[in-house]
């Protein structure tokens, strides 16, 4: 029964997020058309509501550790749900992704993603994009800002592993920027996948950067140590054994 009812205020939070977001996207419409500034508004305010409503609906607290970056670097974190995205963007001033190509049709995600400066990419071409997203980086065409990136490239279930990318270490290295990781156990309690959102503590954690100037191989070696050790400490901590799963 309480899992009945757990599910059912979950579906209402979700619904509510989604009338939300086409709602502030209407709003901020002609301020994000004239200006960026209108769109990061328009964005971290939806991510404020999704924070507040999530925390007396469904139970869901959120928390964001360590020192988000304010200068251009690239942000690799641990992509677990949709929580994550919201998390980090919410919390650097000008964050930016590489997005799937077909999200430039999504109804306000498509729109305001390109207003934000994101670089979207056709599956299976990402190395074509990364190329691109350097030299427009060069030429002055992207805004500065956070890059945020995903090492594994996909949603990752809690305590599944899979293995981290070399997109984000040819960006790193051809950008010349530092890199800042960012664990996470948000998957916990947002799922990937489903409608249930379980309560609890979700939590990010900017960590110490990496800087510019590693190989490839010993960046991508670097970020993952990081990350993993750390998510799975924030797992911990919130009572799941990410080496229990098989």
């Amino acid at each position: 029964m309480k899992d009945a009812v757990q599910w059912v205020r979950s579906l209402i939070f979700v619904g509510q997020i989604y009338i939300m977001m086409g709602v502030l996207g209407i709003l901020f419409f002609p301020w994000a058309l004239i200006s960026r500034r209108g769109a990061l508004a328009a964005c971290k305010t939806w991510c404020w509501w999704v924070r507040w409503t999530a925390r007396w609906m469904v139970g869901l607290k959120t928390e964001v550790r360590g020192t988000p970056p304010t200068d251009e670097v690239v942000v690799a974190g641990k992509h677990q749900s949709f929580l994550d995205i919201i998390l980090i963007f919410a919390s650097v001033p000008s964050g930016k992704f590489i997005m799937k190509r077909e999200l430039m049709w999504a109804p306000v995600i498509g729109q305001y993603g390109l207003r934000l400066g994101c670089v979207p990419v056709n599956r299976g071409k990402r190395s074509a994009a990364i190329k691109r997203m350097v030299v427009d980086v060069a030429k002055g065409k992207q805004h500065p800002g956070q890059l945020i990136i995903y090492p594994q490239g996909t949603r990752i279930a809690p305590g599944v592993k899979a293995p981290y990318k070399v997109g984000t270490a040819v960006l790193y290295e051809e950008l010349k920027q530092d890199c800042v990781p960012v664990a996470a156990n948000v998957g916990l309690f947002w799922p990937r996948k489903g409608i249930m959102r379980k309560p609890g503590t979700a939590v990010v954690e900017f960590l110490p950067r990496i800087e510019a100037g590693l190989s490839r191989r010993e960046f991508l070696a670097t970020l993952e140590e990081i990350i993993e050790t750390k998510s799975n400490a924030l797992m911990r901590e919130a009572g799941f054994d990410p080496d229990a799963v098989d």
